[in-house]
């Protein structure tokens, strides 16, 4: 059992990471505060149960996750509904020339992304329905395994699977079609889809 006297030194570390994940959580810096502030109430106060040896990290993110579904959810009547029947596998590989570009040792993505903004990326992944975005932030981002997201987001791990798939998917065609408006691809590669 852990000595609530050791959390300080212990979780603190782990505020700016926490902040960041709050930040594209809530897309507010107040609300993200907040909800830094509730989570690490929540972990002080339920400290006292926490295995050492365990991931702290992951502890802490499952409190800011669940408290985040809890809190700001529950703000909204109902989750946000996405139509995934449009969504088309390998859209950039195919948009950008598919085998031949792949053959020709470039990655369709890392050409696109290389000439993409930071601040274009960052709006494309905060756009993504909560489900998705959460998924994404915590594998991606955050570099959670799928374990240790279906802990966090307290779903099973083929839940975790099919939102990264379904999120990259729709981050994908996001970046496309922001590519595509800020002339980053060439017209023939858009024409030619």
């Amino acid at each position: 059992m852990a000595d609530q006297a050791e959390f300080a030194d212990l979780a603190m570390p782990y505020m700016s990471a926490l902040y960041s994940a709050a930040l594209r959580m809530t897309r507010n810096p107040a609300d993200a505060e907040d909800l830094v502030q509730e989570t690490y109430l929540r972990a002080y106060r339920g400290f006292g149960g926490f295995k050492e040896g365990t991931n702290l990290k992951a502890w802490l993110y499952k409190i800011l996750t669940n408290t985040f579904i809890n809190t700001y959810r529950s703000k909204k009547r109902r989750p946000e509904q996405v139509d995934l029947d449009d969504m088309e596998d390998f859209y950039l590989f195919r948009r950008l020339g598919g085998l031949e570009a792949a053959e020709a040792a470039r990655s369709p993505e890392a050409e696109v992304l290389e000439n993409m903004p930071d601040e274009v990326v960052k709006q494309a992944l905060e756009d993504l329905p909560e489900q998705f975005r959460m998924a994404v932030l915590l594998a991606d981002v955050e570099g959670f395994s799928y374990k240790e997201i279906a802990e966090i987001m307290d779903v099973p791990i083929g839940t975790v699977m099919s939102r990264l798939h379904r999120g990259r998917k729709q981050l994908q065609k996001r970046l496309w079609d922001l590519a595509e408006e800020r002339g980053l691809v060439p017209r023939a590669a858009a024409a030619g889809g």
